[in-house]
């Protein structure tokens, strides 16, 4: 029986090839110093690539033609297309721009008209301080003025297509009927549950960690607390559950090592909040804001949304709006009265009337408000006295003129003997003039005339010649309305 063939004979025969047997040479890079890279080397170098790529793309097209069958199973070529084929054919890109277009969703603005109306507390407050003088107001001042705060106007809805507004109890208005129905308990809960916050007993025992929710920064306590589990479901049901699943919500939260937040949830952890019914014979307290919510819903909600037709919320309240789009309307509203306040001006005008005010128009056709009717005056000169003549030439000589400078233009610099009762005659003759409407005394204290139809052609020369700078006199008239009615005007 012949002896087993070792490994290291068959190599000394020669049965394997030669480089198994002989060692391979190693190289030594230890003394290698690489030579600088020149520009000429790299250009070469991605010529090289380049061509390379070309090479391998040329072989692969002769691999692919070679492959191909040259039988007569070969499927013939198309014929091209004619011009009415290719009209026929969507174009790709105008259909992947229509698809966008579809699937975007274009908001349409509501269809409800907006009126700014005076806030009626404070309109009869400036009614009193106008009665109060026979004093002129710019009647776009007041306008901007109402306008200026939310506290001193009110806002006026009203549906002008076929959706009715929606408004929850007497708060909250809406154009979305499932938008109110959804966070109803969120803006009424105050309206029939008081809520009262106690603090319970210190909480015992030590944790290394805190669970926290990444979305609301709410800390949720320990995972092995036993309030965890309903404080977590309970926020998610109050605030995320219309957004996302409970699975999708416990990946959002995390679990932190700080002792200091720790000692902050003990804090937090103490305060026990209860909801305790205000409506009801017999209070109920519950104890949880979930099941606050459910008691909500089957008690008070039915029957608490109702639709409107027009509907008048208060001026800040209509700056806060829950619903967005309704929020919007309403400040693209406001932004386009307080820059043009026609129809404030109206209803301002319209209700002056109804309270004895009479409005006028005056320099440029501005509107102004005044206790007294404003008139020409059509006496004769002789059968007035001298200083009613001379009041009347003066202030249609020059308009816009103040008492200061009008007695001081009549009665010199008051150095003769009978200046002073002179003066108490002028200012005895110009309080009549201004109660009986015959003279104009503005908010800012300058007097004129009342326009007329047919003047003299001195005053007009004389009115054209003051009438170079009206809107500075505009200004003046508003900053003059401005502080004369500041204690009459809320400032919120």
């Amino acid at each position: 029986m012949s002896s087993p063939v070792e490994p290291a004979d068959l190599v000394d025969l020669k049965l394997v090839p030669a480089w198994v047997k002989e060692p391979g040479a190693t190289k030594d890079y230890k003394h290698y110093v690489a030579e600088p890279e020149t520009s000429e080397q790299r250009r070469r170098d991605r010529e090289g690539k380049r061509k390379d790529r070309s090479f391998r793309s040329r072989e692969l097209r002769a691999d692919r033609q070679h492959a191909r069958p040259q039988s007569d199973s070969r499927p013939p070529r198309r014929a091209p297309k004619t011009r009415s084929e290719k009209d026929r054919r969507p174009d790709r890109a105008k259909n992947r721009w229509s698809t966008d277009r579809d699937h975007r969703v274009e908001t349409k603005p509501p269809e409800i008209s907006i009126r700014f109306l005076p806030r009626r507390s404070v309109f009869e407050n400036v009614v009193l301080q106008i009665k109060s003088a026979p004093v002129a107001y710019s009647l776009f001042a007041l306008a901007r003025l109402f306008l200026e705060k939310p506290g001193r106007y009110e806002v006026c809805l009203t549906a002008t297509g076929k959706a009715p507004l929606y408004q929850l109890g007497n708060g909250v208005v809406s154009i979305d009927r499932e938008f109110l129905d959804q966070n109803a308990f969120r803006f009424a809960q105050r309206d029939f549950y008081q809520i009262d916050v106690v603090e319970s007993e210190p909480i015992r025992g030590n944790f290394s960690n805190v669970a926290r929710c990444r979305l609301s920064r709410t800390l949720l306590g320990p995972t092995n607390y036993h309030t965890y589990q309903p404080q977590l479901r309970s926020l998610y049901e109050q605030r995320f559950s219309r957004r996302m699943s409970f699975a999708e919500y416990q990946r959002q939260v995390e679990i932190l090592s700080d002792p200091a937040l720790v000692e902050r949830w003990k804090d937090e952890a103490r305060k026990v909040t209860t909801y305790t019914t205000l409506r009801q014979d017999s209070p109920l307290t519950l104890s949880s804001i979930v099941e606050t919510e459910r008691h909500f819903r089957s008690t008070y909600l039915p029957g608490l949304i109702r639709s409107l037709e027009h509907v008048t919320i208060g001026g800040s309240l209509s700056r806060s709006l829950p619903d967005r789009l309704l929020n919007r309307v309403v400040e693209q509203a406001w932004v386009r009265e307080a820059r043009s306040p026609s129809n404030m001006m109206q209803e301002l005008a319209s209700q002056f009337r109804q309270n004895g005010l009479h409005i006028f128009r005056h320099r440029r056709g501005m509107l102004f408000v005044v206790p007294v009717r404003v008139r020409a005056f059509v006496h004769e000169q002789t059968g007035v006295s001298p200083s009613v003549n001379a009041i009347l030439a003066t202030v249609s000589a020059s308009a816009g003129i103040t008492r200061k400078q009008l007695f001081e233009n009549i009665t010199g610099n008051g150095a003769i003997e009978d200046a002073e009762p002179r003066r108490l005659a002028l200012a005895s003759d110009l309080r009549w003039l201004i109660n009986e409407g015959y003279v104009i005394e503005f908010n800012d204290g300058s007097l004129d005339l009342p326009r007329s139809k047919t003047k003299p052609q001195d005053v007009v020369v004389a009115a054209a010649a003051n009438s170079s700078d009206p809107p500075v006199k505009e200004r003046q008239l508003a900053l003059a309305t401005s502080r004369a009615l500041t204690l009459y005007l809320p400032q919120s």
